[in-house]
């Protein structure tokens, strides 16, 4: 795995900044592992894991949360304490509405909020008229070639033994 470091200090360096993070990108360009990277980095922090809610709306888990109704009140019925949640939702635009949904965690509650989702369904003229000026976008991209490299030799390691001890010499 790659983790991506220019991405993954970028969004670390938004951590409960008042803004919403929304990460686009392709699919299979990493940002679900960044969205974990962020758990990881919020829990070593010292963040209780139950104030972290990880949603993932590929899952089948979470496949009845369709509409912005039916996210809040999972949302709510998880918040049970005073402290500050961490919201952490993948393919968002799976659910209908969303965005009030999420604009009523940032009003009504103590939220760091992150969203992933893809570039032509996430970013639409609604949204930005919805959360004007209450988002920063961090767009995912591609491997750049020196991670294309890197990931070559990890992969190398593990499945061209003969390979990797040759690029070595």
């Amino acid at each position: 795995m790659i983790t991506r470091e220019t991405y993954f200090n970028l969004l670390s360096s938004y951590i409960d900044k008042p803004f919403i993070k929304i990460i686009t990108g392709l699919r299979r360009s990493g940002k679900s592992v960044l969205l974990n990277l962020l758990r990881d980095e919020l829990i070593r922090r010292g963040i209780d894991e139950n104030n972290i809610l990880l949603i993932n709306f590929e899952s089948f888990e979470f496949s009845e949360i369709d509409d912005a109704g039916k996210l809040h009140q999972y949302i709510k019925s998880k918040i049970n304490n005073n402290r500050k949640y961490y919201i952490l939702l993948d393919e968002i635009q799976e659910v209908s509405s969303w965005e009030k949904a999420i604009n009523s965690f940032r009003v009504d509650f103590d939220t760091d909020i992150y969203i992933i989702g893809s570039n032509s369904r996430l970013l639409s003229s609604e949204l930005a008229t919805y959360l004007a000026g209450r988002y920063i976008e961090i767009p995912v991209y591609t491997l750049s070639f020196r991670e294309y490299l890197q990931f070559r030799l990890e992969y190398a390691k593990v499945n061209e033994p003969d390979i990797y001890l040759y690029s070595k010499v």
